[in-house]
């Protein structure tokens, strides 16, 4: 299935089953999650999938479930692999205990959550990324992402004429053009670009007057605009709210629509 609106459980710890459980009775199909303990109990991921089964509320084909592989410098000591592995083997051994954790046998979406080097992609990258295609050749992912990259990484990415992927997840910045230079490279090569803390990174357009007045006149809150312009201008938005009114909320934002001339001064807006 294709997802429209992401539900990320980051920092959720302890409730994130209850939290998973939730958004998905709330009307959320797609999730977000990591085996990276540091930030992410994925394990309680599938606790709230589970539940979610058990009750009748969807089936695994009902739902788009992403995880990513993560570098041991983004983990902490709870490591899902042999730090001691090659990294083909590291990326082998991550799915694996994902699968474990998500009670699955294939994750829809598998992505590396950020490169190795914040200067350039490195033989790193592209061995890790190598291996993330065998896992998605072997049938345990069906789509592959990268996440937290620049431009340049993209760009060396394609010239090592390594498969490109479905998905770029990034960090988006109103004060970068809602992350333009990243969303064009996307554009231009049918990459689907989700972004994330589009609230919590642009507290400036969010707390802005003319999104207040929008918001009033559309009977909107603030939220819900940023979203339905994101998704207006191509990005695959990603809520992480805990809030049962704001995931109503978020949700509802897919039937809000905005006129050309709105968009085009909130793409321009510096956050």
């Amino acid at each position: 299935m294709d997802p429209n609106f992401l539900y990320g459980t980051a920092w959720k710890e302890e409730r994130t089953a209850s939290l998973t459980e939730f958004a998905l009775r709330m009307g959320f199909r797609a999730i977000d999650t990591a085996n990276q303990r540091r930030h992410y109990f994925e394990e309680g991921v599938g606790q709230g999938l589970a539940a979610a089964y058990s009750e009748g509320l969807l089936t695994r084909a009902e739902l788009f479930l992403q995880t990513k592989f993560t570098y041991q410098r983004g983990q902490d000591h709870r490591l899902p692999y042999d730090p001691e592995a090659s990294l083909a083997v590291q990326v082998a051994q991550s799915m694996s205990s994902s699968l474990d954790h998500l009670r699955t046998d294939y994750v829809d979406s598998y992505v590396l959550h950020g490169p190795s080097s914040n200067d350039e992609w490195t033989d790193d990258d592209s061995e890790v990324w190598a291996a993330m295609c065998k896992e998605r050749d072997a049938g345990r992912a069906r789509l592959l992402g990268v996440s937290n990259m620049s431009l340049l990484h993209l760009q060396q990415l394609e010239a090592s004429r390594a498969e490109l992927p479905t998905f770029v997840q990034n960090r988006c910045y109103a004060r970068l053009g809602w992350d333009w230079d990243i969303r064009q490279f996307c554009r231009d090569r049918k990459i689907a670009y989700q972004g994330f803390s589009l609230l919590t990174a642009n507290l400036g357009v969010l707390n802005h007057p003319f999104i207040a007045g929008l918001a009033a006149n559309s009977k909107a809150t603030p939220a819900q605009i940023v979203f339905s312009f994101a998704r207006s201008i191509g990005i695959l938005p990603l809520t992480g709210t805990s809030n049962a009114d704001h995931m109503k909320q978020d949700l509802a934002s897919r039937n809000l629509g905005l006129p050309p001339e709105v968009l085009n001064k909130i793409e321009r807006m510096a956050g």
